[in-house]
């Protein structure tokens, strides 16, 4: 073989090399996990509108309005994600025993220290957060919710954008 062909093998093979490092760099980054390890980017979510909901087991309205959200998951209207998030870091462990505990059937966001959501954390519980979008929140609410509450406001805001 000759020193040009090896040069352009070389060349080629780092080429891909680095190509083949990009991609398998950039499938580890994501903005946050839940809990049965699936992993998003704000990025890929961007036609969607996401709900995240702060709750705690020590907090009592959070619990009651579970059962909603549990019932709201499995009726979303398209293009639209809800997931929970528990007001405390806790080890997936713990997180684990309480999604079994407390019948918990939507998605749970891992805290973790890489986490990224659009909004702070709350002032208090419960805290219910509609990002539109354009990766912002555009509806807070605090206290309680319902399915039938969360559905007619979700609808006045797409209906507004």
């Amino acid at each position: 073989m000759n020193t040009f062909v090896k040069g352009i093998s070389v060349a080629l093979l780092l080429v891909v090399s680095a190509a083949a490092g990009f991609f398998a760099y950039k499938s580890t980054q994501y903005d946050f996990k839940t809990l049965d390890n699936s992993t998003y980017r704000w990025a890929d979510l961007d036609d969607s509108w996401v709900i995240v909901n702060y709750f705690a087991p020590w907090c009592a309205p959070c619990l009651r309005e579970m059962p909603e959200l549990n019932a709201l998951s499995q009726q979303l209207p398209a293009n639209t994600h809800l997931f929970a998030i528990n007001y405390d870091a806790q080890t997936l462990e713990q997180m684990q025993e309480m999604k079994m505990r407390f019948s918990i059937e939507l998605p749970l966001i891992v805290s973790e220290p890489n986490t990224q959501l659009p909004m702070e954390k709350p002032p208090y519980l419960p805290a219910t957060f509609i990002i539109g979008p354009s990766g912002k929140v555009v509806d807070t609410v605090l206290g309680e919710v319902s399915a039938g509450m969360l559905k007619e406001r979700l609808a006045k805001l797409k209906n507004a954008s």
